[in-house]
């Protein structure tokens, strides 16, 4: 069969044509990005693409082929811009095309229930209808250019903790009302052509091999006909996971349906489920276009084309998710002609993603000092780092040889990178990615005679030699730790006088097989670093009181907000907070930049006169917080997560360790039930130290003139609340209007109140706006688990209007006239 003719085919059609054989073999992946291709039909391999931040290809996690760093999901969700998020998802599918990929892996819609979540800033915030909004238009936006959205992790993946097999223990209501949300509205209104399932459990049962999560709910309540995709190395049986619902096994070759064949041979109920998800994957390589251009899915073919104006819409999606949190005197944006010193272990470093599988081989890092240099020009702009925030050594930026070695010792193939971290996930023809070994070389050049600091992890065992002498052994003592998804050892640090000049340095590498880890994955990561100044801060002090404005770069990295392992604390690392206090000492004009992936504490916050929350907002940071600084652009951030006052404030009580967090035994028990974010900010009666919504504008706004469209409603219809916004200050700026919904008489326990309305407006000075929100039964409605039904009972309801959760001025009542419900389970 020509391609041509196989493109003319229906899916049925085409399907008819396979064997049993060749319908098993669409259901895992070839490799890590690719599914099995039909050659004797012309059915072409459909390539798969991390992430939610951009569009990797198929390379390592390190390295790979240059792409566009888009902001993280937080950042994107403190835009609250839904225009914005569908303009990303256009953007990123032709990043995607570029990598010869049909589906992107893409977007991440858990909730933020605990601050301790590592993946946190790949989501976007912790409330379900935000992220359900904000998703839908994601979604929107990518697959009207062709390119699959894959929407993960379905469902109650909120922590990394043993997440391949802790069961996430939640209640009905919880399931439903909170982290179901945001997923069923994104199939409801967005119609995705994947949905990505998660590795843990819910409530005992493995989500890859739950019908009543992927059956019932996700194909029969909410009519989802897509394909569900398991997280890569989260199929952990072959019938039983494919009866309930789970199409494809990644990656590839198989693991866990190695016998799918042959149980499909034996059983009626598995051939007609094989079936039907051959059909799925057929379709799927059919409606992005693969089948009728297949593409040049080769990792050698991928294109590291950059796009202006790709380039452009980062930079304003940055500034447009950067928040002020505090502007004391009006302090920013800062005057034409100041003199700025930029300082901090953010400043020289561009912080623009978190780690894990959403981390990319980036066009540019453009960090803050770059940034203000650009704007400023070089001679008002002065630096220094005070003090250090990594939580391994930094990596080198140097040429590496890999040498593969044969069981003699001899060289069966070698290969040349760049960079002291190497991430395996495509091999030299002749070496076996689980039994090779290889020899790193590469050469350390030191500025001056010290003690340096040189450090070694690795997925697989690894040792180091300097000079020939060796100086880490990650070899004879190897020990699991929390590097590389779990799958790595700790980091093993050693020091080493040096002179200055050249120093030849060698890595032998060899894999080591882990339970649970994907097929093939091995790494090494070599950190080297100069030694730190003892007297780092009082410099960075100094250097601040020499200049009009102080920035102060603070935040996280990449290394420490990560899949894989759960952050330990809200605190800042190292000596930050020390390094905010004395630059602050010494200037009092200093505005605090911070760069996290969600909240962490501040004890300086009552000194500090402006403080900027910047996230990780992509390629073109440093562009975009010098937008914001210098007034080019209003910070149009609104906080997505609330922020707590201290660690005991978060919902799940994490100062305590147990089942309630991070869980025991197996198990993680959801016992805050709907209360989390802001919700349990009402319930608990906590004062954060910013709540949910709240962000500052260089301008001032007054929100008036609020009305219903009607003050009484019956069963089954909408409302429509009309409120005027007017920009009263002396520029231009941006507001996020906010409805929640409370239920002043509620059957069951509510609570306070829910966001369930919101819009961005852009005003110049003066102007004024009215903004129309509808609001349909299921924004008045709960979940009532012993009805299966979406219930609103009838009586009193009031709107609450205002700009976060804590400042809701306007209160509008509505009177539902009658009880609605809505089954979700037929009977």
């Amino acid at each position: 069969m020509t391609p041509t003719e196989a493109h003319a085919l229906s899916t049925d059609a085409l399907l008819n044509q396979l064997t049993l054989e060749e319908q098993v073999l669409l259901l895992a992946g070839a490799d890590s990005w690719r599914t099995v291709p039909v050659e004797r039909l012309n059915v072409p391999a459909l390539k798969v693409s991390d992430g939610p931040a951009g569009a990797r290809g198929g390379g390592p996690l390190v390295g790979g082929t240059p792409t566009a760093a888009f902001p993280v999901g937080i950042a994107l969700g403190a835009s609250w811009n839904v225009e914005l998020l569908r303009e990303v998802g256009v953007a990123l599918a032709r990043e995607a095309h570029d990598k010869g990929a049909g589906v992107l892996l893409a977007p991440t819609i858990n909730l933020f229930r605990s601050a301790l979540n590592g993946r946190n800033f790949e989501s976007y915030a912790e409330d379900p209808y935000l992220t359900g909004a904000l998703a839908t238009a994601y979604v929107q936006g990518l697959q009207s250019a062709g390119v699959a959205a894959t929407v993960k992790h379905f469902v109650g993946n909120e922590s990394e903790y043993q997440r391949n097999s802790i069961s996430s223990d939640i209640p009905e209501r919880a399931l439903r009302e909170l982290y179901l949300r945001p997923f069923e509205m994104v199939v409801r209104d967005a119609q995705p052509w994947a949905i990505m399932s998660s590795y843990n459990k819910v409530n005992g049962t493995y989500v890859s091999e739950s019908p009543r999560l992927m059956k019932d709910i996700l194909r029969g309540e909410w009519g989802f006909g897509g394909l569900v995709i398991s997280d890569w190395g989260g199929t952990y049986s072959s019938g039983e996971s494919l009866r309930a619902g789970l199409d494809l096994e990644m990656p590839g070759p198989s693991r866990a349906r190695t016998g799918l064949l042959e149980e499909a041979q034996r059983d009626p109920a598995t051939r007609a489920a094989v079936r039907e998800s051959a059909r799925r994957v057929l379709r799927m390589i059919q409606v992005t276009g693969t089948l009728a251009q297949p593409r040049a899915v080769a990792n050698a073919a991928e294109k590291g084309e950059e796009h202006g104006d790709t380039r452009a819409l980062i930079r304003r999606a940055g500034a447009e998710g950067t928040v002020l949190l505090k502007n004391d005197g009006g302090l920013l944006p800062l005057p034409a002609g100041a003199t700025v010193a930029v300082i901090g272990p953010n400043a020289a470093k561009a912080q623009v993603m978190g780690g894990g599988s959403a981390q990319m081989n980036a066009h540019r890092k453009v960090s803050p000092l770059e940034g203000l240099r650009a704007a400023l020009g070089e001679d008002r702009v002065t630096y220094a780092l005070g003090c250090n925030n990594d939580r391994y050594l930094p990596t080198l930026d140097i040429p590496v040889r890999i040498d593969y070695l044969g069981p003699d010792g001899e060289i069966i193939a070698t290969e040349d990178k760049q960079g002291s971290e190497v991430m395996w996930f495509a091999f030299p023809e002749g070496v076996e990615s689980e039994s090779f070994r290889a020899r790193l070389s590469l050469t350390l050049t030191v500025p001056a005679d010290a003690e340096y600091d040189l450090s070694l992890y690795s997925a697989g065992l690894s040792r180091l030699t300097v000079d020939g002498q060796e100086v880490i052994d990650n070899w004879t003592n190897w020990q699991p730790g929390d590097t590389y998804f779990a799958f790595g050892s700790n980091e093993v640090r050693s020091q080493r006088l040096l002179s200055a000049g050249e120093h030849s340095a060698v890595i032998e590498f060899m894999p080591r097989a882990v339970e649970g880890s994907v097929a093939g994955f091995s790494a090494v990561r070599l950190g080297f670093r100069a030694p730190l100044s003892v007297g780092a801060i009082h410099e960075a002090a100094r250097v601040a009181a020499q200049a009009d404005y102080a920035v102060v770069c603070v935040g996280t990295t990449g290394e420490w907000e990560t899949e894989g392992v759960d952050r330990a604390g809200l605190d800042l690392p190292g000596d930050q907070n020390a390094l905010v206090s004395a630059v602050l000492a010494a200037n009092p004009h200093t505005i605090v930049l911070l760069q996290t992936g969600g909240p962490v504490l501040m004890p300086w916050l009552g000194g500090v006169p402006a403080l900027l929350q910047g996230w990780f907002p992509g390629q073109e940071a440093g562009h975009a917080f010098a937008d914001v600084l210098l007034g080019h652009a209003d910070p149009g951030g609104r906080l997505p997560q609330t922020f707590p006052a201290r660690l005991e404030d978060d919902p799940t009580h994490p100062e305590t360790p147990d089942l309630q967090y991070p869980g025991e035994n197996g198990h993680v028990e959801y016992k805050e039930g709907l209360f989390i974010g802001y919700r349990h900010v009402d319930h608990a009666g906590t004062q954060p130290l910013f709540p949910f919504g709240f962000g500052l504008s260089y301008s001032s706004f007054e929100l008036s003139e609020a009305r219903l469209s009607e003050a009484e409603i019956e069963p089954g219809g909408q409302v429509n609340v009309q409120v005027q916004v007017q920009n009263t200050g002396e520029r231009a700026g941006q507001q996020v209007v906010q409805v929640y919904v409370r239920d002043v008489k509620t059957t069951l326990e509510r609570p306070t109140k829910e966001l369930k309305a919101f819009a961005r407006v852009s005003l110049e000075p003066g102007a004024s706006q009215t903004v129309t929100l509808g609001l349909d039964m299921r924004a008045l409605a709960y979940f009532d688990d012993e009805l299966q039904a979406w219930v609103a009972d009838a009586g009193q309801f009031e709107l609450l209007i205002g700009t976060s959760s804590m400042d809701l001025p306007i209160h509008l009542p509505l009177k539902l006239t009658g009880k609605w419900s809505w089954l979700v389970v037929k009977t």
